[in-house]
């Protein structure tokens, strides 16, 4: 998938599902939408190539292998700076807006107040992407046609696991920039989300640092990524429900600047399939303990 403009995207999301099911795993990739809807561009007062800079560029395809290994991935058609998947559904900014936002809106978390809430208003390094105040109906518009219909089906894919393994393990794919402001610990190659331990069990988090370290590349856990409202929503180890995000440094297998695969993309894309098989074994021995712990 190549990034474009479209005047609709349809569908918005898509769920890729293996011939047979070989472990209670789904993959999920939020960010790594690249149709533009025409629309959207055309109001923002950023380039194109800013707008993509929030972009999970080619997550989908890393992690894309999962569904020959056996397990299902879900990823979004739309960009993450039109609609972020990984808030929470009123998550908004009213400085943003037109109009009256509904009660119930969080417009005072962390991520609202850095720009970052459901609808973005800025990318990158504080780049403001619109010119002036949207209407508050088409941020609701945004919501209904696009967010909860992929978060209803996020959660029947997850229940549907649960349900058929007797737990259910939700790995968030995302990827980071090689440098950040933020903090310095963003220049690793891999950083793990479990929000401290309480979204998933040890095991699954041991696991991937297991892996990614055996190939040496250099993971740390939750600084300067916990996971986020995906994680955070999802994981509920004590009802057999582990979620875990994991972040990617993008140098490692892409030119920023230009959103291209570099040398390094073959590389990635085969230790992610180790990984991921690495994972499945070790969660498929340690299923009995994992669905004692949730019963």
């Amino acid at each position: 998938m190549t990034a474009c403009l479209a005047d609709t995207i349809e569908p918005a999301f898509e769920v890729l599902t293996p011939v047979e099911a070989r472990a209670p795993f789904l993959f999920n990739s939020p960010h790594s939408g690249r149709i533009y809807p025409r629309s959207f561009v055309e109001q923002t007062r950023l380039d194109f190539s800013t707008l993509r800079r929030s972009e999970d560029t080619f997550v989908d395809e890393l992690f894309g292998d999962c569904v020959a290994l056996g397990a299902p991935m879900m990823r979004a058609l739309f960009p993450r700076s039109f609609l972020d998947l990984n808030r929470e559904p009123y998550e908004l900014d009213p400085r943003m807006f037109d109009g009256r936002l509904p009660p119930f809106a969080n417009t005072r978390s962390i991520r609202v107040s850095g720009g970052l809430g459901t609808i973005a208003r800025v990318v990158g390094d504080a780049q403001e992407i619109y010119p002036r105040r949207l209407a508050v109906n088409e941020a609701l518009e945004r919501i209904e046609t696009y967010y909860k219909p992929y978060h209803q089906t996020l959660r029947r894919l997850v229940g549907r696991i649960q349900r058929e393994w007797g737990l259910a393990v939700l790995v968030d794919c995302h990827s980071m920039p090689s440098t950040s402001a933020r903090d310095e610990v963003a220049r690793a190659d891999f950083v793990i989300g479990d929000r401290y331990g309480t979204s998933c069990s040890d095991l699954v988090t041991d696991a991937i640092e297991r892996s990614l370290t055996a190939r040496g590349y250099r993971v740390v856990r939750n600084k300067p990524y916990a996971g986020g409202y995906i994680t955070e929503h999802y994981g509920n180890p004590s009802a057999g429900l582990h979620a875990v995000q994991i972040e990617l440094n993008r140098s490692l297998y892409m030119d920023e600047a230009g959103y291209e695969r570099n040398g390094g993309f073959t590389r990635v894309q085969a230790d992610i399939r180790t990984l991921m098989g690495d994972l499945f074994i070790a969660v498929s021995e340690g299923l009995a303990p994992l669905r004692a712990a949730a019963e």
